[in-house]
């Protein structure tokens, strides 16, 4: 079953977000409606994660090598400087790249529930893919989160403003959580993970 509204902000106050949003949140200064931001916080049925400035990396071509999951090379990556100006706190993924960022907002996946991450509408008009990725039963940590530009044009990627939405999925309880097995991207810190084995 998916999740509403109310059950997630019953259990961010538990603890399973934070920090936490109650409201969908559209301006900076919502009274006057000034300071337009990729809208973040609670939505009827999810939950719109921002993107953290503390990191974001771009995959490179390095001549000579090619990318292996079970031997991931961090030379492919370089970090990319925060720029800021009027309209925010923003990355630039540039046109037909990849790119890694961290979700601001920390998770604890309670044991019943599988979180599924999607993209937002309106960078996806923009040709940003964000790679759907799921958080099992009791995963906990700052999601890792993957960008695709596939427009032929460079993109922002807004820093602290929403970047993707979570939705939540309430199963019978399983076996064995992500904790229990101690899954390999357990406990993230608020910094790009990379590839694990």
């Amino acid at each position: 079953m998916l999740k509403n509204d109310r059950w997630i902000t019953q259990e961010a106050q538990k603890g399973m977000l934070t920090p936490f949003q109650p409201g969908l949140v559209r301006h900076l200064d919502p009274k006057l409606k000034k300071n337009p931001v990729l809208s973040f916080g609670c939505s009827s049925y999810g939950y719109d994660l921002r993107l953290s400035s503390k990191e974001f990396l771009i995959f490179r071509h390095v001549p000579g090598t090619v990318m292996n999951p079970k031997q991931f090379n961090p030379a492919n990556l370089e970090s990319t400087r925060l720029h800021q100006d009027e309209d925010g706190k923003y990355f630039i993924l540039p046109a037909h790249s990849y790119g890694l960022g961290v979700a601001l907002e920390k998770m604890k996946v309670p044991p019943n529930i599988t979180v599924v991450c999607l993209g937002k509408s309106t960078y996806a008009r923009l040709g940003i893919i964000v790679n759907t990725t799921p958080a099992e039963a009791s995963w906990e940590g700052h999601l890792t989160l993957e960008f695709s530009n596939s427009s032929g044009a460079d993109c922002r990627i807004y820093a602290n403003e929403g970047i993707c939405q979570l939705l939540f999925f309430e199963g019978d309880p399983c076996e064995t959580t992500y904790r229990d097995r101690k899954g390999k991207y357990q406990d993230q810190p608020e910094r790009v993970t990379l590839a694990k084995i």
